[in-house]
């Protein structure tokens, strides 16, 4: 897009370098540059290669706001870079890594109290500038040599500071999010401790303090939303005097307008007073007035705060969702599938869990299994007693008790065993039934033997 009345664009450029450098070089030559270009500017000595990151009116405005005046004295844009100007500077690049590692093995032997951030070689790989961190000031004349000799190049040191390794090093704020530094910031102001106490903080360094160490540069963020809040209300050192003792201030809320009171013979106790009020007593202190009590002036916050429900608005669903599900493992002692076992058999919790076993109100009338020596025990009328099934081992056959044959003329042998009930045990039951017809015939005298005894 070409300018109004067919002025001339800006001749300035901003170029950026390695670690997010940025300066403004002068377009001397007029040359075509957009932004994304490689370009070889003045450095001294030699030349360094950089990104043009912007060109127009928008580098006045930048030079503006870094204080630099338009007919100042800048350095300039030799050419664009070629391919020779581009393989020298990516291979001084792929030196600094290891370079790194060795000076900072050098420092350590020095014994010096500092820290190697980082490396810049130039464009033109003439000159090596080391990026330190110090707490105090560092003699580090040995430690130049020491790299001159060892890396035979021309040497640079620069100290910067803490803020600026961690926006070059990056990382994640206790916020859960990506530095500011590192990402949007360009200017680091100062923060005092003064901005923690307005903003009612607990001066603990370590929730105060970032990544770099010192404090937190977003508690500069909203602290001008809180001056202007605390315009309205009374100091936190407001004392109230009233008849029933001296009440000093314990906590304020600023942006709901309340303020804490306790009085200095029962510190336990808070009393909640709005602003307002809190004006009114200290106008009438000033007076030499004296109230009743902070009691008739407090109020309740329940009264002040709407009620809070908290509901699931999103829909979280269960940490849990996708994982199996458990199967339930089946006990050594449950028999209910094997061969053999008794319908409904095996423990009666499980059959009464599953679905297995009878249920009481379907129960068939079964006879109670007494000790033997003793009779039988009959269930009362209407009373069904359903009797403990015996349990079968897996993979054997139940076998018919065998009972002794009961002779003619005499009663059945006692045995202690119950008789089975209907549907158990029919082959017994069939084997009765012939003994007792047996039975009967030997007693009902036959016609040949009434002749026999006639004769």
């Amino acid at each position: 897009m070409s300018l109004p009345g067919g002025q001339e664009p800006f001749n300035c450029v901003e170029v950026r370098f390695k670690n997010g450098r940025k300066e403004f070089y002068r377009n001397t030559d007029k040359l075509t540059l957009s932004i994304g270009d490689i370009v070889a500017t003045e450095a001294s000595p030699g030349h360094d290669i950089g990104i043009v990151t912007l060109t127009g009116e928008l580098v006045k405005m930048q030079m503006k706001k870094k204080g630099v005046k338009d007919n100042a004295e800048v350095l300039k844009i030799y050419r664009k870079a070629s391919q020779k100007d581009i393989d020298i500077w990516s291979d001084a690049r792929d030196k600094e890594e290891p370079m790194k590692v060795v000076a900072r093995e050098i420092a350590i032997r020095l014994k010096l109290e500092m820290k190697i951030s980082d490396i810049e070689f130039q464009g033109d790989a003439s000159k090596a500038t080391f990026y330190y961190t110090a707490n105090d000031r560092v003699d580090f004349r040995q430690l130049i040599k020491d790299f001159a000799r060892e890396f035979s190049v021309r040497i640079e040191m620069k100290q910067v500071g803490f803020r600026q390794e961690a926006s070059r090093l990056g990382g994640i704020g206790s916020c859960g999010r990506e530095l500011c530094c590192s990402t949007w910031l360009t200017d680091f102001r100062s923060v005092n401790t003064s901005a923690a106490r307005y903003q009612q903080l607990s001066l603990n360094p370590q929730k105060l303090a970032g990544q770099c160490g010192k404090l937190k540069c977003c508690l500069n963020y909203e602290l001008d939303t809180y001056l202007d809040a605390l315009k309205g209300m009374p100091d936190m050192d407001t004392k109230l005097y009233t008849e029933k003792g001296d009440a000093f201030c314990q906590k304020i809320d600023i942006f709901k307008g309340l303020m804490w009171f306790a009085y200095t013979n029962d510190m336990a106790h808070w009393h909640v007073l709005e602003a307002e009020s809190v004006k009114e007593i200290v106008a009438l202190n000033k007076q030499k007035e004296r109230v009743a009590s902070i009691e008739d002036y407090a109020v309740e916050i329940a009264a002040i705060e709407p009620e809070k429900n908290f509901q699931n608005a999103v829909g979280q669903d269960s940490l849990t969702r996708f994982d199996a599900p458990k199967k339930r493992k089946k006990k050594p002692g449950n028999n209910r599938d094997k061969v053999g076992a008794p319908a409904g058999g095996g423990n009666d919790r499980n059959n009464d869990r599953r679905g297995g076993g009878e249920k009481p109100a379907q129960a068939k009338a079964k006879t109670l299994i007494q000790p033997k020596g003793t009779a039988p025990v009959q269930p009362a009328e209407g009373q069904i007693q359903p009797a403990r099934p015996q349990h079968i081992k897996p993979q054997q056959k139940a076998q018919p008790a065998i009972k002794p044959q009961a002779e003619a003329g005499t009663a059945p042998i006692a045995d202690g065993t119950a008789p089975k009930a209907e549907g158990q045990g029919g082959g017994q039951n069939k084997n009765r039934n012939k003994n007792r017809n047996k039975n009967r015939n030997r007693n009902k005298p036959s016609n040949d033997n009434n002749a026999n005894t006639k004769e």
